[in-house]
C-alpha cells in the first residue's frame, strides 16, 4: 500500500457537464495537492464510430512523434486528418480570467497544450496578456490554430496558476460540445507548436508545480465505469494520489525509451487471454485518456479474434460477440513491469445498455479492443485508452518519469 498521506483532502465539487455555461465551482484546496472532479459524457454529433475516432488519434498521435524524433514541426499534412467529433470526452471545469470564466475542457495526456475557443468564446480581462505568437496543434479528433495568450487559470474559485499559455482558437474542428482541452502530457509534445517561437510550453502540471501549488510536477486520474450517457465519475488528483481511490500497492515503471511510444507516456508490457494465449509479448504502448478503446496491433487483434471468436460488426465498426460467447470471454492479463493487472471479461465490452448510442443491437456484446492500424513492432503497439483507465488508478508523474497504475474497488466491477 503507498504511505500513508499526512495533508488534508481538497475537492471540487462540480455539476454534470452539458453543453451549456456552468457556475463557477468551489474549490477546497489542501497543501500541495488538488483535485478536481471530471465528468464522462457521449457526444454523438458527428457520424464517426468510436473506433473511427480512435484509430485517427492513433495516426496522428505517431506522425507527431515521428516529426519530433526528427527534430522538425508537424508536418503541413497532418492539418488534413479528417477531423471527426469526439465520441467519449471526460471534460473538467476550468476557470480562466480575472474574473475567471469557465469553459468545459477536454482531459488529454497525449497533448500538452491548453487552449479554449471550440465552444464558449474567449474573454479576456485584466490579466489577459497576448504574446503575439501563433499557435497550432493537430490531433487526430481534428485540428486547432490560432494565437497565444498567457492569463489566470483559476481551478475552482481559490486557486489560481498565473501567466498560463493559453491557445485561443480562431479555426478548430472536430470538438463539438466542448470548450477547448487541458494538455496534461509531456511538456515535449509542446515542441513545434508555438510559431514563430520554436520553444516548448509549461503545461498546467508544470505551473502549479513550479509556483509551488503542489509539491509533484505529476497527477493521477481515477475513473469509474459507467452505464449513464452523463456523470461526473472521475477524479484528477494534481500533485499527489488519492489513496481512496485504490486499492493494495502502486506498481510504478519508467517511461520506455521504444520510440515512439517513449514521446509520450509509454509503457512497456505484455498481454495474454486467459493463462496460455500470448496476444503481445514484450512490447511498447503508451497510456492516453484522450482515447476511449484499447487499441492493440494488427496481428494482435486478429489473435483475439480468433480466441474470442468475435466478428467484425459493420454498423459499430467495433467486434461483437453473442451472449453465449461472452459467458465463455476469459480475462486479459497485463503483464506491466513484473506485475500481472487482470482486465475481466466484464471490462472488455461496451456499455450493454448504451449499445443503442453507438449503433448497435440489443442482441449483442460488443468489445472494447480495437485494431491500432499497424502490425506488432512498431514501437506503438497498444494504447491503453479510458476503458483501460476506468479499471485501474493511473499515475502520469513528469517529475520522475514514469507511470504508475494500481488495481482499484472497480477493476473487477459488472458494470458493464
Amino acid at each position: 500500500m503507498a504511505p500513508a498521506l499526512t495533508h488534508f483532502t481538497s475537492i471540487l465539487a462540480l455539476l454534470p457537464l452539458l453543453a451549456i455555461t456552468l457556475a463557477t465551482p468551489v474549490v477546497k484546496v489542501r497543501q500541495n495537492s488538488i483535485r478536481l472532479p471530471v465528468a464522462k459524457r457521449f457526444n454523438f454529433t458527428g457520424t464517426t464510430g468510436v473506433l473511427e475516432r480512435d484509430q485517427a488519434r492513433a495516426r496522428n498521435l505517431r506522425s507527431r512523434a515521428a516529426a519530433r524524433s526528427r527534430g522538425a514541426r508537424p508536418s503541413p499534412e497532418l492539418a488534413n486528418v479528417p477531423a471527426t467529433n469526439q465520441v467519449v470526452q471526460y471534460v473538467v471545469d476550468v476557470g480562466i480570467g480575472t474574473p475567471p470564466t469557465t469553459y468545459a475542457l477536454l482531459v488529454d495526456t497525449g497533448s500538452s497544450n491548453t487552449w479554449v475557443g471550440a465552444g464558449q468564446t474567449y474573454v479576456q480581462t485584466s490579466t489577459t496578456r497576448e504574446t503575439r505568437d501563433s499557435v497550432a496543434v493537430t490531433y487526430g479528433s481534428g485540428s486547432v490554430s490560432g494565437v497565444e495568450f498567457t492569463d489566470t487559470l483559476s481551478l475552482g474559485n481559490r486557486l489560481t496558476v498565473s501567466g498560463q499559455s493559453i491557445g485561443v482558437a480562431s479555426e478548430q474542428q472536430g470538438f463539438d460540445g466542448i470548450d477547448g482541452i487541458i494538455g496534461l502530457g509531456p511538456t515535449g509534445l509542446t515542441l513545434g507548436t508555438l510559431f514563430p517561437e520554436g520553444t516548448t510550453i509549461p503545461t498546467v502540471t508544470d505551473n502549479l508545480f513550479s509556483q509551488g501549488h503542489i509539491s509533484t510536477d505529476q497527477v493521477s486520474i481515477s475513473f469509474e465505469p459507467t452505464q449513464s450517457v452523463t456523470i461526473v465519475n472521475g477524479e484528477l488528483t494534481f500533485g499527489d494520489i488519492d489513496t481512496s481511490k485504490f486499492v493494495g500497492a502502486i506498481n510504478f515503471v519508467p517511461i520506455t525509451e521504444i520510440s515512439p511510444s517513449s514521446e509520450f507516456f509509454g509503457i512497456e508490457q505484455s498481454i495474454k487471454y486467459g493463462t496460455s494465449t500470448t496476444i503481445l509479448d514484450h512490447t511498447a504502448g503508451i497510456v492516453d485518456t484522450g482515447t476511449t478503446l484499447i487499441l492493440i496491433a494488427t496481428d494482435a487483434l486478429e489473435v483475439y479474434t480468433s480466441a474470442t471468436g468475435a466478428v467484425f460488426d459493420q454498423t459499430t465498426g467495433l467486434l461483437r460477440l453473442t451472449p453465449a460467447q461472452f459467458a465463455n470471454l476469459k480475462s486479459l492479463f497485463f503483464t506491466i513491469g513484473g506485475v500481472v493487472f487482470e482486465f475481466t471479461a466484464n471490462a472488455q465490452i461496451w456499455p450493454r445498455v448504451l449499445n443503442a448510442e453507438i449503433g448497435g443491437s440489443a442482441d449483442y456484446i460488443y468489445l472494447i479492443l480495437g485494431d491500432i492500424g499497424t502490425p506488432s513492432g512498431s514501437g506503438l503497439d497498444v494504447i491503453n485508452g479510458m476503458t483501460f483507465i476506468e479499471r485501474f488508478y493511473t499515475v502520469f508523474d513528469t517529475q520522475n518519469n514514469r507511470v504508475g497504475i494500481a488495481n482499484t474497488p472497480f477493476t473487477r466491477a459488472t458494470t458493464n
